[in-house]
């Protein structure tokens, strides 16, 4: 299996998309409004082949999450495979969602942490300044793991599985099919660019928690994540 990013600018993606019907919606103003804490993530990328540097750009996905009652959110979470060839420091890393007003929202990244690698892949960046509740929309994180016994949905930026114009889309109600200590299967369906978006269950409550960030999948039927509580504490240090 491989990660969902999205390789442009002249590269090849390396997995071809499903050529099935694609459950998954495309976000609207009758979707949830949880959808609103996505956006997406470019990446300025570099690789050296044959000896010669090429750039690309490297489309993903990425989470707007804060603490509850916090009033403002800076910090987003996405997956580390996404940034494995961000290099070149001085071509910044841009953060794009929707505000509450449906105006685009742009701003800059900075890395503070990740896991090192496809075993324990997320990473946490920082805004270049916080955007205020009233703004934009961000997302409470799970308190503990996701429960294998409900539904979760999962949400990125990425073309339809014919490969029509790439957008927000999400596919609700999936089951979780396994479970271990740094990820989790589902059979939700992830296609290439989805990669950083968000994993969410509902609490009792009936409150939209992250649960976790997309990882990697098939384009079928199967997709990974990493669940918040394999890096949660690091998670609440940025997040206070």
């Amino acid at each position: 299996m491989t990660g969902l990013a999205t390789v442009v600018a002249g590269m090849t993606p390396v997995q071809a998309q499903s050529p099935l019907p694609d459950p998954r919606q495309t976000a609207s103003s009758a979707s949830p409004d949880w959808l609103a804490a996505i956006g997406s993530l470019a990446v300025p990328a570099q690789r050296r082949t044959d000896g010669r540097a090429s750039h690309y750009l490297e489309d993903c996905s990425a989470t707007l999450v804060s603490r509850s009652g916090s009033g403002t959110a800076r910090i987003i979470v996405t997956a580390w495979h996404c940034l494995e060839h961000y290099r070149d420091l001085s071509r910044p890393i841009v953060f794009s969602l929707a505000a509450r007003d449906k105006a685009a929202l742009t701003l800059t990244a900075r890395k503070l942490a990740d896991g090192g690698g496809m075993h324990a892949d997320w990473a946490i960046l920082r805004l270049e300044r916080g955007i205020d509740e009233s703004t934009a929309v961000s997302l409470a994180v799970h308190p503990e793991r996701a429960d294998i016994a409900k539904p979760v949905s999962m949400a990125g930026y990425s073309a339809t599985a014919g490969g029509h114009l790439r957008s927000l889309r999400y596919h609700e109600n999936c089951r979780i099919t396994a479970q271990q200590r740094v990820s989790a299967d589902t059979d939700c369906v992830a296609l290439k660019g989805s990669s950083g978006g968000a994993v969410t269950q509902r609490s009792a409550t009936g409150t939209v928690q992250f649960s976790g960030v997309i990882s990697e999948g098939d384009s079928i039927g199967y997709s990974r994540f990493v669940p918040v509580s394999a890096f949660r504490n690091t998670l609440n240090q940025y997040l206070r």
